[in-house]
């Protein structure tokens, strides 16, 4: 009877206290709540949950949102951590609204890992935050390539989840907008993952995004950086018929096809180009009223010839009144002046080194003719005179007076200036036959009279100094001619765009053995290929699911690497990565992950476990290394349990 009076004495006891601990700790964890004291919360918190586990979901529901108010990222860390331990025991608690302001403060404090996980944690249980939420999240998320690496690949999983649950109102929810991309693609532009924006083009054909104004632009960058010239002239179709108030905003487009040009050493191509900028709106039919529907155009991807190809949505006159995204591109080939477009001093040395180079002068003549002749207004005469002036400056005397006979044959003669710069030029040189044979042609063409030859000398003299003063203060053409030939030897060879424009070609019409076939004809022609021929012909290999080939590709890029010919870029490592993933091929994923250590790679651990657990789950999972039965089964589990170590699934 003792034992039992004590025990029951110290069990009430026990009960009361625990009641009144709870209690006390509760109040305290909601006043600190309440003076928004977050250490005196986190520390009430922490002894409530060793006591008692969890507290009232109200109070765990507010401990979490004021932990995400704060710009702290320690507390934001903590409330990051929070929610993960919550989602094991009591997920009820975790509503969407809490979790999208927790997105967004771990992506406005630059965390964009622990933002990612949150929106993946939120689509694995069918929600995500308001597009116009997500538009920021997106936002702060691509502000660094990590982040835009996490973005890219958060973006592939709604587009995964909205085709797989299309019907449904949730999915309507959930599909991403033109917006997202934009974000996303812009990133990749700023981050040179040239590659991974190849792949989100594509991914907006598979989800029928329409591309605005904003994202041709975009687009149109990611092309001059792959080299594909061909996907920017079916563009250039529906883009010449905007408009003429949209010509500012597409000055970045023709930037990026006059570049493809120059690196194709197309040069016709690009004189024809900076023609149309020089004509345009006058040479381009007038679009139809704005007021009508404006119905979006398909554009093949690949070839148009091609039925199976993929096609992407544009309207080129559509821009976003709401947009958060500012495109804006460096003026490098193409420059927007006086309510036109025009080439810049770099195009204009472009054009002179690649005709010179061809031995074509007289076409650079007569193209410069045409400028002067028919759009006279814009500024031809003086563009005429300028590139004379910068060949006398660099020594070409032969190739101005070329340009000067032939202009003068065609009817536009340069001006007196212009001939006393060369004038001067042979006199400096010393080469006084060819100085005579100019006075004479001077003297023909009446811009000399009545005058002794030692006043014509004197005067010419006299002119070329004054017009050399007048010019030190101004950019010189002459500069960028200098700057674009000491260029000349760091560029990749023309006949690289063209290998790689022909393996694109045929990897998009899943032609792959005309692709290898082109790939072996550049080795045996000694053309060094590079990572963008490696790129097109592994997504070519994935895209009919060739993993087996990929191997061999994967040899070849191992062999450059190793004689300094090629380094890889994160993108291209993170889809070989994957796709030996997908084939199985676990050797060859842990020397991609072990390339990706080497060179301190970011890798998404998160994306390969997914993937893992999706077609492997249960591959050796209960087999042992000593119960393998031949030698070939044995180092294949070993590559597996590293892999499964590697991403957490040991």
């Amino acid at each position: 009877m003792f034992l039992l009076s004590f025990s029951t004495g110290t069990s009430s006891e026990r009960i009361c206290w625990e009641s009144t601990s709870h209690s006390i700790l509760s109040r305290k964890l909601e006043t600190a709540l309440k003076d928004r004291q977050m250490v005196e919360a986190w520390e009430s918190f922490n002894d409530f949950k060793s006591l008692h586990g969890f507290p009232s979901d109200n109070l765990l529901a507010r401990l979490i949102t004021e932990l995400t108010y704060s710009s702290d990222p320690h507390w934001l860390r903590k409330a990051y951590d929070l929610v993960l331990l919550v989602l094991k025991e009591k997920t009820g608690v975790l509503h969407s609204d809490m979790l999208t302001k927790l997105s967004l403060s771990l992506a406005r404090s630059q965390m964009p890992m622990p933002a990612t996980v949150i929106l993946r944690l939120m689509l694995e249980r069918g929600s995500s935050p308001p597009m116009n939420v997500l538009w920021l999240v997106f936002l702060h998320l691509v502000k660094t390539e990590i982040g835009t690496c996490l973005a890219s690949h958060f973006l592939v999983q709604i587009c995964d989840f909205f085709q797989s649950e299309k019907i449904s109102y949730g999915a309507k929810l959930i599909k991403p907008d033109t917006m997202i991309f934009n974000l996303v693609l812009d990133a990749c532009v700023r981050f040179k993952l040239s590659f991974k924006g190849q792949q989100i083009i594509e991914l907006m054909t598979q989800t029928d995004i329409i591309a605005d104004a904003h994202s041709i632009t975009i687009i149109a960058r990611i092309h001059e950086m792959n080299g594909q010239r061909d996907e920017m002239k079916r563009l250039k179709v529906h883009i010449d018929q905007v408009l003429s108030q949209f010509i500012h905003h597409y000055r970045q487009f023709y930037d990026s096809l006059l570049s493809l040009h120059f690196k194709f050493n197309d040069i016709d191509a690009a004189a024809e180009l900076v023609l149309d900028m020089y004509r345009f709106p006058e040479s381009f039919p007038i679009q139809k009223d704005m007021k009508e529907p404006q119905k979006p155009c398909f554009v093949p991807m690949g070839s148009q010839n091609l039925k199976t190809g993929l096609k992407i949505q544009i309207v080129p006159d559509m821009l976003q009144k709401d947009s958060v995204l500012k495109v804006e591109g460096i003026q490098e080939l193409v420059i927007f002046r006086n309510g036109k477009l025009a080439p810049s001093n770099r195009a204009v040395a472009k054009l002179i080194i690649g005709y010179r180079r061809g031995g074509r002068i007289s076409d650079l003549s007569k193209l410069l003719h045409i400028i002067t002749k028919e759009i006279h207004s814009l500024g031809g005469s003086s563009l005429c005179s300028d590139v004379i002036d910068a060949c006398i400056n660099l020594g070409w005397v032969e190739t101005a007076h070329d340009i000067l006979d032939d202009m003068e044959a065609a009817g536009s003669p340069m001006g007196f200036s212009t001939y006393s710069s060369l004038y001067a030029a042979y006199y400096r040189e010393e080469m006084f036959r060819e100085a005579e044979a100019l006075q004479k042609q001077m003297k023909k063409a009446a811009l000399v009279l009545n005058l002794s030859d030692e006043m014509v000398i004197s005067s010419c003299l006299s002119e070329a100094v004054d017009k050399d003063a007048s010019a030190i203060s101004k950019s010189n053409l002459a500069n960028f001619l200098v700057r674009e030939m000491g260029e000349e030897d760091k560029t990749v060879p023309p006949i690289v765009y063209q290998f790689n424009s022909s393996i694109y070609f045929f990897c998009k019409a899943k032609m792959v053995a005309d692709a290898l076939k082109t790939y072996r004809r550049m080795q045996e022609m000694k053309v060094q290929p590079t990572e963008q021929t490696f790129s097109v012909l592994v997504h070519g290999y994935y895209s009919v699911g060739m993993y087996r080939d990929m191997t061999f590709i994967w040899g070849d890029i191992k062999r450059n690497m190793q004689g300094g010919n090629l380094v890889l870029s994160r993108d291209l490592c993170e889809f070989l990565l994957l796709s030996f993933l997908r084939g199985g091929y676990f050797e060859r994923v842990m020397e991609v992950v072990g390339y990706m250590k080497e060179h301190k790679m970011f890798t998404d651990k998160w994306m390969y476990k997914s993937e893992f657990l999706k077609l492997h789950k249960n591959l050796y999972r209960r087999l042992k290394i000593s119960e393998a039965r031949t030698e070939a089964q044995k180092k294949r589990l070993e590559y597996v349990l590293a892999f499964r170590k590697w991403v957490g699934r040991d």
